[in-house]
């Protein structure tokens, strides 16, 4: 338990070591915090030496994988912070556990924290309890991630240019519960969904565990509403009909009738603890043509439990002529989140750089 604190037990105190990782400490060892000779901040530094923000962040040249974190458990992450440069969706985190091969977490940067948009779009602003974006494109993670002998965290920057990365990862070492899961994210996109086909958000899931949220992005490729469409959870063995199915996907986002500002007839950005559509972006009339939404639902209070397998889709559905429910090809994106045993499934191949790329 003392690995994972909350405000119910934060006065208990216990025998866990507090660890960081960060350009000043890229291994997180204990008093070497602000050591670093070299560094992104030497020149400014020059006048004041070591001890004063020589090694504030990294370059990662085009192509390069760089290595965020190697760690040695049993610990657990509890938060990471960061603010890349570039193109979001041309900055890849890969986390694996426990000397594993695949990655456990596959993801571009910007999708993993909610804000995959990027581009030329504003950073929205997210203030909810598993992640935050905050002002000037802080990135912020406090989804809890326990590991018994290793934690490795990469970042590989596939874009033509070079990039800056800021981070810090703060971690735990201490002794992990024995039921405690292993954390994943799956990023996947479909642009534009076939016509007539559902969404497919997370499949092929083997192990017990239990499906913690979903963070999307709907870029509308119509005129009108585009989300009718159900969410639906297929658990340990269901087959042609799921355990459970939405009512609609502003619905399960949390939201009602177009998530409407019924004063304004516009859609009314939102964001809270466990859910939001926290942004819209509105066509200009020019460059940005289309309409495009970002929405996140944590299931912290109300987490989906499988036991064997889990698969997860949702329909997109607008309206047509008299009142007839019309199948949309949409630009879809999304992340899922869950926990589970290990070994982690192999993932579907992310899409090459122009498929990632935002048009």
């Amino acid at each position: 338990m003392s690995l994972f604190p909350g405000l119910h037990s934060l006065a208990i105190l216990s025998d866990v070591e507090s660890r960081s990782i960060s350009p000043e400490n890229f291994t997180g060892e204990k008093g070497r915090g602000g050591a670093a000779t070299e560094g992104t901040g030497k020149n400014c530094a020059r006048d004041l030496g070591v001890g004063w923000k020589i090694s504030p962040s990294v370059k990662i040249a085009a192509g390069e994988t760089f290595t965020l974190a190697d760690i040695a458990g049993p610990g657990a992450i509890q938060h990471i912070w960061m603010t890349p440069t570039g193109n979001w969706r041309f900055s890849i985190l890969r986390i694996y556990w426990d000397d594993q091969e695949l990655p456990s977490i596959e993801c571009p940067v910007g999708d993993f924290f909610a804000a995959g948009w990027g581009g030329n779009a504003p950073t929205p602003q997210l203030s909810s309890l598993a992640v935050c974006v905050n002002p000037g494109s802080a990135f912020n993670c406090y989804w809890p991630m326990p590991f018994r002998r290793r934690c490795r965290m990469t970042i590989q920057n596939i874009d033509a240019e070079s990039m800056v990365l800021y981070y810090q990862v703060n971690y735990a070492l201490g002794d992990v519960p024995a039921g405690a899961g292993y954390f994943h994210a799956q990023f996947r996109r479909c642009n534009p969904l076939p016509e007539k086909e559902v969404y497919t958000i997370l499949d092929a899931v083997r192990g017990r565990g239990h499906y913690v949220g979903t963070s999307m992005l709907w870029g509308s490729n119509s005129n009108g509403w585009w989300g009718e469409g159900e969410i639906k959870f297929y658990l340990d063995g269901d087959d042609e009909f799921p355990t459970i199915c939405g009512t609609g996907t502003e619905d399960y986002f949390c939201g009602s009738y177009n998530f409407e500002n019924r004063q304004t007839k516009q859609y009314q950005p939102f964001t809270t603890p466990y859910s939001g559509l926290h942004q819209v972006i509105r066509p200009d009339g020019l460059y940005q043509s289309q309409q495009r939404f970002a929405m996140y639902r944590w299931h912290v209070v109300d987490p989906i439990r499988f036991r064997e397998n889990l698969r997860v889709t949702i329909q997109a559905l607008g309206w047509r002529s008299a009142g007839r429910y019309l199948p949309l090809r949409d630009d879809i994106a999304s992340v899922a989140y869950w926990y589970q045993t290990l070994p982690t499934t192999g993932f579907p191949t992310l899409p090459g750089k122009d498929d990632l790329e935002i048009t």
